[in-house]
Parts: structure tokens; C-alpha cells; sequence
């Protein structure tokens, strides 16, 4: 009779050199085996047939998935073991048992195993994964962008008057252009060190707008292949659409629903209610920068889309405040993303099957462009793949049935 191999479960402490491992009984929760490794492909690798070793794998906890133990967690992953995300202890915890490392591996197994952790982490090994590359980048380009272009104003508006005479008149491109080809040399010390200083601060914007603008070309293009409903939805530029995505992750459908995805993005409406007062209060936590591309989006559609003006005049005759609305407004666009992301259409016209449909019925940019009622540039970058706005095509699509004979 062949004897029936223990269930266990197991937990890593994670770090940048070394994740340190503990497994537990998953019946008795008692402790069966501590060990450390490498943050190596080998060490990964150990761990596994380590923690294998010791029974049949239930779950594994991690910390830290989305950074340290990232790797860790997909290897883990693609070996098929179950991997759950883990938060690090409570303080509590941590004052009443001690810390350290091998402690800690043991807290994260035992949150696996009392359901205190049950989330599933981002795999990180699909397009969302580069377009968090990316996004990055551009993200701390542009920061770097604003803080040098603050500074060469600073320097403009600090310099001597006879300096400043000749380039106040001028716009800001124009001063950039003029002082990437300053002289290096000069007769005055101090202007001769600002015009160092100036040039330097110009090479390095032109330097940083160059990388946004390689960013910005390659960013795009992923995101139309691979998540198009969303990029089409109103208001939702590139960048905000990578900033909801990177929320999400390469497998979104670890969400249970568009709630779930709601309070990851901080859009979640909290109760703030007292006595006969009855409201709710914005959500401080979930993905700041989530939430940042939700209020983008809104403040878009208040200005720009009929529907949302529509409900907000309707909200503010109600008695609602503005930012109330803005929060209402923040949880629908999160139930929209989260529908683009997960259950998107079959079938999702471009800007090319506009173009197609346009030129075969004969109608010009133009004549398109005044029915609609919007600019023929708005039509022409629709066609050229340079904006993306399913509702805008889905009605030129109709306009174009509706006035061809």
C-alpha cells in the first residue's frame, strides 16, 4: 500500500540577493523546514524541488511579488504551484513574535494558510508587462522633462539684465534653440558659466523629449494590438490607458468583477456616514496612479462628452457636489475599463475600416468631417492610426451608410 505524501505549504521572506523559505503541515501547521537561496534562475530553481521535497504543494506565499519576488513567483507559476501574494506583517505581529527573516517566511505560510491572503499577483509575463516598461520610462523622463525646463526658467529669470533683455522677447523654443548653440567661452565669468549652464540644461530637454517621443512610438502601437476596446473608449489616451492596465496586470481575470478592479484603482466608495448624514468619502488607497488616469478620464468626458455633461447638470440640480459627481463618474469609467480589458467586443472597427468605407462611398475627408461635426484633422487622425476613439468611428461608420446614395 503506498503511503499518502503530507500536504504542505510554504513561505518566502524575499529580498534583492536572497529569499529565504519556510514550510508548514498544511494540517497541523507545524514547521517542517527553513532554507535560503539566491535570487538566481539556479536559486529559483532549488527552491522549488526544496519545497517540493517536503510533500505535496498546496500554496505558496510570497512578499513582495511585484518586486522582490517577482521572479521567484513566476517561476514558481510556471511550474504550476499555486503562489499567493502576501502583504509583510502586521506590527502587532511583528512586536509580539520577533523579526527576522525566517520568521517572517513562516508568517507569510500561515497567512496562506488562515485565508488571511488570498490574492492572486500579477503575472507580469504578457504585453502589460512591457507596456509597464515603457511607461516607466516615460514616466520619470517626463518628471526629469518638467524639473529642467523649471530650471532653465529660474536661470532666465536670474540672469543679468543685458542677458536677459535680448531673450525675454523670445518664446520659450525659441531661447532652447538659441541656447543649445551657446559659446562655451566667454569675456564675463558669470555669464559666461550661465550660458554653460543654459546649454547644458538644452541638450539634456531635447535629449529627454527625444526619449518621450520614441516612448510615445512604441507605446502605442501595444496597446491598439492588444487591448483596442480600451484605448477606444472616450478619453482614454495612451498613457492612462498603460496606467489602468499596469493595475490590472497580464491576468486581469484574477478580478472577480468590475468592483474588485474598482478598489485597486481607489475608486471604491467608502461610507462616511453619520446620524441622519448619509454619504460616502473618496478612497485613499488602491493605485494612486490608477486612480490619476480615472480623473483624467472623467475631467475629459465632463468637457468634452454630451452624456456626461448631461449627468452631471442632472447630479449638481440633485444637490451633489462636484467632487462627489467626479467620484460617481470615476466608479462608472472603472466598470467601463474593466469590461474593455476583460470582455472586450468581437469586433472592433479602426481608423483603417473608416478609411476603407470613406474612400469606397466617395466622400471626402472634409464633407465627412462637417456632418460629424468636428475637425477633418479629428477624421484624419482617426485614419491614420494616430488616435483611437471607437465611438467617434462606430458613428462615421453610420454617417457614411446614412449619406451615401
Amino acid at each position: 500500500m503506498t503511503a499518502t505524501r503530507r500536504r504542505v505549504t510554504g513561505g518566502f521572506d524575499t529580498h534583492a540577493d536572497t529569499n529565504v523559505g519556510a514550510v508548514l503541515d498544511t494540517i497541523t501547521f507545524k514547521p517542517l523546514s527553513r532554507a535560503e537561496f539566491p535570487t538566481t534562475a539556479a536559486g529559483h530553481q532549488a527552491a522549488l524541488e526544496w519545497i517540493r521535497d517536503q510533500g505535496v504543494v498546496d500554496a505558496v506565499g510570497i512578499e513582495s511579488t511585484g518586486t522582490y519576488g517577482a521572479g521567484l513567483a513566476r517561476h514558481l507559476a510556471a511550474a504550476g504551484v499555486r503562489v499567493v501574494e502576501v502583504n509583510r506583517p502586521e506590527k502587532l505581529d511583528r512586536y509580539l513574535d520577533g523579526k527576522d527573516d525566517f520568521i517572517d517566511a513562516e508568517a507569510a505560510a500561515r497567512a496562506v494558510l488562515s485565508g488571511r491572503a488570498s490574492a492572486i499577483p500579477k503575472s507580469g509575463d504578457g504585453p502589460v508587462e512591457a507596456i509597464r516598461s515603457l511607461e516607466t520610462a516615460h514616466e520619470s523622463a517626463a518628471h526629469d522633462r518638467v524639473e529642467a525646463i523649471n530650471q532653465f526658467k529660474s536661470m532666465m529669470f536670474r540672469a543679468p539684465n543685458q542677458f536677459r533683455d535680448v531673450f525675454s522677447t523670445k518664446t520659450f523654443r525659441h531661447q532652447l534653440n538659441a541656447a543649445v548653440r551657446f559659446r562655451t567661452s566667454y569675456d564675463d565669468l558669470v555669464e559666461q558659466e550661465l550660458r554653460v549652464a543654459l546649454k547644458m540644461l538644452a541638450q539634456r530637454i531635447r535629449f529627454l523629449e527625444a526619449q518621450i517621443a520614441v516612448i510615445e512610438a512604441r507605446l502605442r502601437p501595444i496597446i491598439a494590438e492588444h487591448f483596442p476596446a480600451l484605448l477606444g473608449l472616450h478619453g482614454v489616451g495612451p498613457h492612462s490607458a498603460a496606467q489602468l492596465l499596469m493595475a490590472a496586470g497580464d491576468n486581469a481575470d484574477r478580478l472577480h468583477s468590475d468592483a474588485a478592479f474598482a478598489k485597486l484603482c481607489g475608486a471604491c466608495p467608502r461610507p462616511a456616514s453619520s446620524g441622519k448624514t448619509v454619504r460616502f468619502r473618496l478612497d485613499r488607497g488602491g493605485s494612486r496612479n490608477a486612480n490619476r488616469a480615472l480623473y483624467r478620464i472623467v475631467i475629459v468626458r465632463m468637457r468634452y462628452d454630451d452624456n456626461t455633461k448631461r449627468y452631471v447638470a442632472r447630479r449638481l440640480a440633485e444637490g451633489k457636489t462636484k467632487a462627489e459627481i467626479i467620484r460617481c463618474l470615476k466608479r462608472f469609467v472603472a466598470r467601463e475599463v474593466f469590461g474593455a480589458i476583460i470582455n472586450p467586443p468581437d469586433t472592433i472597427p479602426t481608423g483603417q475600416d473608416l478609411r476603407a468605407a470613406r474612400i469606397a462611398a466617395g466622400i471626402t475627408l472634409t464633407a465627412l468631417a462637417i456632418s460629424l461635426s468636428v475637425a477633418p484633422t479629428n477624421i484624419s487622425r482617426l485614419e491614420r492610426g494616430l488616435e483611437h476613439h471607437t465611438a467617434r468611428v462606430h458613428q462615421a461608420l453610420e454617417t457614411i451608410e446614412t449619406i451615401t446614395p
